[in-house]
């Protein structure tokens, strides 16, 4: 599993870490069964709290897209609800809208808007899934 760390970002480092897991999972780039790390282990390796990790394991627990063996470890779980599933897509849509009208703020026109999301689509397809990273910045 490969999840990327910002920690100069504005985004708090739990939901970082949950949109990553979340998107790969619904994705199926991580699939039903797959055992995820440990709580200690990820902590470790993305240089975070293991608190910070037990919060994320617990909220994808209650989403239904991990599923918790006490002492056996963490799974990811099946896929949730479909009404769940439309609710988040149309979160999905309104980020993708408030983004949109910040780029339009700036001075973006609908050609260079299409162009910047076509560069993020290219480089987050061409990015790898197989291990887990941290990326630092100052």
């Amino acid at each position: 599993m490969f999840i990327r760390i910002e920690k100069a970002s504005g985004v708090p480092i739990s939901r970082q870490i949950a949109d990553q897991v979340r998107a790969q999972v619904m994705s199926g780039a991580v699939l039903a069964g797959h055992k995820m790390p440990s709580i200690r282990e990820l902590a470790r390796e993305l240089a975070v709290n293991q608190n910070t990790v037990l919060r994320v394991y617990e909220k994808l627990t209650a989403e239904g897209l991990l599923d918790r063996r006490h002492g056996d470890g963490t799974y990811v779980g099946v896929r949730p609800k479909t009404a769940k599933l439309r609710g988040q897509r149309q979160q999905f849509k309104d980020e993708l809208s408030q983004l949109v009208r910040r780029g339009q703020m700036l001075g973006h026109d609908a050609g260079q808007l299409h162009e910047l999301l076509e560069a993020v689509i290219v480089k987050q397809a061409s990015t790898p899934i197989s291990t887990t990273t941290t990326e630092n910045k100052p």
